[in-house]
């Protein structure tokens, strides 16, 4: 039997790498880290987050709470690291993150059938021993070997630019000024019902803005938030718009990734702008007013000991000296210590409609793969979920069997189906949505489904489908 080669140990290749060796192919895993660092990853640990610890929404009505419920049923090993190690974060689902990748770099070293291997590999290979072949080398994929990639793929790569946002010390926080507290203040782990679903927007590290979050034990609520009067909000507006950037390269032409935009793009685009986005005080009533403030800052929690938080949505670009006397002018923030500043970095991908099939495989040649935020999705989740049919797929391919991927009704395959098919001409990485799967059909005798029903139906539907797909093969 053949061995499957993975290049890339982020969060696809970890899952394709699991799946593969679950399904007893044998693995070798290249991560170049240790050997050559990139610019925003500080461990050599698989599957670490660099930007936000938020893996987004964790309930059945939205689009990317399914995507990881079907995740879950496919024996996900990043599914598995998450909800081992998730911290207070509403209604979605964020974790430690230094625990969370540490549980997965522990598993991929601990199983027999995986070989992980600290070295890069510069160019695509082609010995045939290295095949069936994953590249899940991510948006940080090394110049060499991107280069090599896109003649390989005949066109040139797209790309636009990733920003993270900032984490501060807790401790060093004002808590005369901050309060505690989810949006709409409902408590889902005290036993409370939501009725509003998580978002489904693109982005990775959105607030929570459409649905309630779960409360703490002490039921004060899951997030800590700044409260700005009008006044407040206008010195910080005219700060920020005002400040430096960092350099980027081919600045003049770059490309934000429109659910990750930089909180200084977001604000030249008008003055309210980011009281409609990341600062909107829907649903936070302030408890020391009794009224909605005229805007506000969440910051999450971003590991299990609590003392570290990073400010949501909050992703930028500026030099880290202005971000820090940007940032201080928001009420509770004046003498915040940065553990991170936010930063910037290119966040490269090919075409996917014109490089892969379905299955992720290339349409070039059947025994590689490309998966993860290079093969063209964006998000955590939905990269491991690449990455997991990709893994399945490419065991198959050693075991001497058809690649297969779920039905397109399900989240996992309209996901595929989505960077396969979609207009080539215009191609933007997506996250997983309703808008990108079949829409149910209605019940007998009711002309159409309202838009709480039909995310209903369409996640019963999407998990009746993956039960029915899932094959009798040997799993964990």
């Amino acid at each position: 039997m053949k061995t499957v080669h993975i290049i890339g140990g982020g969060l696809a290749g970890s899952e394709a790498a699991w799946q593969a060796a679950s399904l007893g192919v044998r693995v070798v895993l290249h991560e170049m880290r240790p050997v050559r660092a990139t610019a925003v990853h500080k461990t050599d640990r698989l599957a670490e987050l660099v930007c936000s610890n938020s893996l987004r929404g964790d309930k059945l009505d939205n689009a990317v709470g399914l995507l990881k419920e079907e995740m879950r049923r496919l024996g996900s090993l990043v599914m598995r690291a998450a909800d081992a190690h998730r911290v207070p974060a509403g209604a979605a689902l964020a974790v430690d993150r230094e625990r969370f990748s540490s549980a997965i770099t522990d598993a991929i070293q601990s199983d027999p059938l995986i070989t992980l291997v600290r070295d890069e590999v510069p160019r695509v290979p082609d010995d045939p021993s290295m095949y069936p072949l994953i590249i899940a080398t991510g948006p940080l994929t090394s110049e060499t070997l991107s280069r090599d990639i896109a003649t390989l793929v005949g066109a040139q790569h797209l790309y636009f630019y990733d920003a993270i946002s900032p984490i501060v010390l807790a401790e060093t926080l004002d808590m005369t000024k901050v309060f505690r507290a989810s949006r709409w203040g409902r408590s889902l782990r005290r036993g409370a019902s939501s009725d509003a679903p998580a978002p489904d927007a693109p982005g990775s590290d959105s607030p929570e803005p459409d649905g309630p979050a779960c409360g703490v034990d002490d039921g004060e609520g899951d997030y800590l938030n700044c409260p700005m009067t009008e006044e407040e909000y206008g010195r910080f507006y005219d700060a920020l718009v005002s400040a430096e950037s960092a350099t980027v390269h081919d600045f003049d032409k770059e490309k934000f990734f429109e659910g990750c935009l930089p909180i200084e793009v977001m604000a030249h685009r008008g003055r309210d702008t980011l009281r409609f986005g990341p600062m909107k005080p829907v649903g936070l009533v302030d408890p020391r007013t009794g009224r909605l403030p005229y805007a506000v800052v969440q910051l999450r929690q971003d590991n299990i000991a609590g003392d570290h938080f990073s400010l949501v949505g909050f992703q930028t670009q500026l030099k880290w000296g202005e971000q820090a006397r940007v940032l201080s002018l928001i009420p509770g923030l004046e003498q915040a210590e940065f553990v991170r500043f936010g930063m910037v970095h290119r966040n490269t991908y090919i075409n996917g409609p014109t490089v892969l099939r379905e299955t992720w495989q290339t349409r070039q040649r059947p025994d590689l793969f490309f998966a993860g935020q290079i093969s063209g999705v964006e998000g955590y989740v939905e990269s491991a979920a690449s990455g997991l049919i990709a893994g399945r797929n490419a065991a198959a391919i050693a075991r001497g069997e058809e690649p297969r991927v779920p039905p397109r009704t399900t989240a996992i395959g309209a996901l595929a189906y989505y960077v396969s098919h979609a207009d080539p001409r215009n191609y933007q990485p997506t996250n997983i949505t309703f808008g990108i799967m079949p829409p149910p059909d209605p019940p007998a005798g009711k002309r159409k489904l309202k838009r709480d029903e039909r995310k209903t139906a369409t996640s019963e539907r999407a998990l009746r489908a993956l039960d029915e797909w899932i094959a009798p093969v040997l799993t964990r």
